[in-house]
C-alpha cells in the first residue's frame, strides 16, 4: 500500500470509523478498455498492446470483482452518440478509477465523427459532473487503407498515467464510490421500504377484492346458467311434445281401420321415446353445465313415468251409425234411380239391365259412403285421443325438467359454496402472510431509520471530505 493510499484511508476512517481503513477494492497497474457492443473495444485494445507493449490492456471480463484499473479507456462508436445505458456502462467501468479517457472509434469510416464526439462529451457530462473534464479523442484502431490513428490517445494516456496525483485520485475515487453507495442506500432505504409496504398493502387489497369479485362472479354466473338451462330444457320438452304431436297427426291422417291396433302400440312407443330423449337431454345439459364450472356432475333423477294410455273411443253411438247408414242409403238410392232413368231413356230394352246396374251402383255408393264416413270419424277420434295423450305427456316432462334442474341447482350450489369456503381460507392465509410481511417491514423501517440517523451524518462528512480532496488535487 502506498503512502497516498494510507493517507486517504486514514482520513476516511477518522471521519467514519464504521468503514474501517480498506475500501475493499485494490487498484491494479492495468488499463481497462471497455465500451458498448460493436464499438470496437477489442480492436482498440489489440492495437494498443502493439503500440505500448510495456502497458497491460485488459477487458472487463479479465478484471476480478475486487480489482480496479489504473486507467479506463471508454470506446464509443462514431456511428451514433452514446445512450443512457452506455453511460451506465461507463459508470460501471470507472467506479474506482479517476483517469477516464473517451475514444470515438472508426473515424476512418465515419467522416462526421467530430459531431458524435461532441454529443458524447455533452451526454456523459450531463450524466455525471465528474465526466465534465473527461478527455475525448478520435481513433482508428484497424483502418483498411492506412495506419492506425492512435497518437492522440497514446499521448493522453501516457500523460494521465504519469500524473503524480493519479494514485491518490484513484484511491479517492474508490472511496467516493463506496461512500456514495452507502449514502444512497441510507437515503433510499426508507423510500424502498415505504414503496414495498405500499405495494404489500395494494397486494392485500387486491387479494381481498379478487376473492370477493371471483365469488360473486361465479355465483351469479352459475345461477344465470342454471336459469338458462331451465328455460332451454323446458322449451326442449315442449318442442318435443309439439313435434311428436305433428308426427302422429300425419301418421293418423293416412291410417286405415285395420291398422288402428298397431297404431295404438306405435303411439305408446313414441311416448316412451320422447320421455327417454328429454331425460337424456336434461342429463347431458346439466353434465355440461357442471363441467363448465369444474363441478361434480349431479346424480341423475329417475326417468319420468309415462302417462297412462287409455284406448281411443272408436265405437260410435247408435244414432251416429244410423245417420251414416241413412245418408249412404239416400245417396245409393239417388245413384240407382239416376242410372235406371239413364238406361230407360236410351232404350226400352235396357230398362231391366238399367235397374239392375243402378241398384248395384247405388249399393256400392252406399257402402263406400258409409265406410268413408266411418274412417273419417275414426281418424278424428284418434286425433283427439293423441291430443289428450300429448297434453298428459307435456306436464310430466315439464315436471321432470323442473325437478332435475332444482336437484342439480342444489347440488352444484352446495359444492360451489364448499369451494368458496376453501378459497376464503386460502385468501385469508395469503392476507395473513402479507400482514406478517407488513409488520416485518415496519420493524425494519424503524431500525433503518435509527441506523440512518446514526450513520448518515458521518458518511456525508466523509464523502464531502473525499470530494474536497478530489477537487483540490485537480488544482
Amino acid at each position: 500500500m502506498t503512502d497516498h493510499h494510507a493517507a486517504v484511508d486514514a482520513m476516511v476512517a477518522a471521519l467514519h470509523p464504521g468503514f474501517g481503513s480498506d475500501p475493499g477494492v485494490q487498484t491494479r497497474d492495468v488499463v481497462l478498455v471497455a465500451g458498448p457492443w460493436l464499438a470496437g473495444s477489442s480492436s482498440l485494445a489489440a492495437a494498443l498492446r502493439t503500440r505500448l507493449p510495456d502497458r497491460v490492456f485488459v477487458d472487463a471480463a479479465t478484471l476480478g470483482e475486487h480489482d480496479a484499473p489504473a486507467a479506463v479507456i471508454f470506446v464509443a462508436s462514431a456511428v451514433a452518440p452514446l445512450t443512457g445505458s452506455d453511460c451506465a456502462l461507463l459508470d460501471t467501468a470507472a467506479v474506482g478509477t479517476d483517469l477516464v479517457i473517451g475514444a470515438v472509434s472508426k473515424i476512418d469510416v465515419h467522416r462526421d465523427w467530430p459531431v458524435v464526439l461532441a454529443a458524447d462529451r455533452e451526454a456523459v457530462a450531463a450524466h455525471d459532473p465528474r465526466y465534465a473534464d473527461m478527455t475525448w479523442v478520435g481513433v482508428a484502431a484497424a483502418p483498411r487503407r492506412s495506419e492506425p490513428q492512435l497518437d492522440e490517445l497514446v499521448d493522453a494516456l501516457e500523460l494521465g498515467l504519469a500524473h503524480r496525483q493519479l494514485a491518490r485520485r484513484n484511491r479517492l475515487r474508490l472511496w467516493q464510490s463506496r461512500l456514495r453507495h452507502a449514502v444512497r442506500g441510507y437515503e433510499n432505504g426508507g423510500l424502498g421500504s415505504e414503496a414495498r409496504m405500499t405495494a404489500l398493502r395494494q397486494e392485500r387489497s387486491e387479494v381481498v377484492r379478487r376473492h370477493r369479485l371471483a365469488k360473486s362472479e361465479r355465483t351469479i354466473s352459475l345461477r344465470s346458467r342454471i336459469a338458462q338451462a331451465r328455460v332451454q330444457l323446458a322449451y326442449f320438452a315442449r318442442s318435443r311434445c309439439a313435434s311428436v304431436r305433428g308426427e302422429l297427426a300425419e301418421d293418423a291422417a293416412t291410417l286405415v281401420r285395420r291398422r288402428i291396433p298397431a297404431f295404438e302400440e306405435y303411439v305408446a312407443r313414441r311416448v316412451d321415446d320422447v320421455l327417454a330423449e328429454v331425460h337424456e337431454g336434461v342429463s347431458e345439459q346439466l353434465a355440461d353445465l357442471a363441467a363448465e364450472f369444474g363441478l361434480t356432475v349431479p346424480a341423475d333423477e329417475p326417468p319420468p313415468e309415462p302417462p297412462p294410455l287409455t284406448r281411443p273411443p272408436l265405437t260410435g253411438d247408435h244414432l251416429e251409425t244410423r245417420l251414416m247408414m241413412l245418408l249412404g242409403a239416400v245417396l245409393g238410392v239417388g245413384v240407382a234411380l239416376t242410372l235406371s232413368r239413364l238406361f230407360a231413356d236410351m232404350a226400352r230394352a235396357y230398362t231391366v239391365a238399367g235397374v239392375a246396374s243402378g241398384g248395384a251402383a247405388g249399393l256400392t255408393v252406399a257402402v263406400w259412403v258409409f265406410g268413408l264416413r266411418r274412417t273419417l270419424r275414426d281418424r278424428a277420434v284418434l286425433d283427439r285421443w293423441m291430443a289428450d295423450v300429448v297434453s298428459e305427456l307435456r306436464p310430466a316432462l315439464e315436471q321432470h325438467v323442473t325437478t332435475s334442474v332444482l336437484h342439480a341447482e342444489s347440488a352444484l350450489m352446495t359444492e360451489q359454496a364448499r369451494r368458496h369456503d376453501a378459497e376464503s381460507a386460502t385468501a385469508a392465509d395469503r392476507v395473513g402472510r402479507i400482514d406478517d410481511q407488513l409488520r416485518e417491514h415496519a420493524a425494519a423501517a424503524a431500525a433503518a431509520a435509527a441506523g440512518r440517523e446514526r450513520e448518515l451524518p458521518s458518511l456525508q462528512r466523509a464523502l464531502e471530505a473525499v470530494n474536497r480532496e478530489l477537487n483540490r488535487s485537480c488544482e
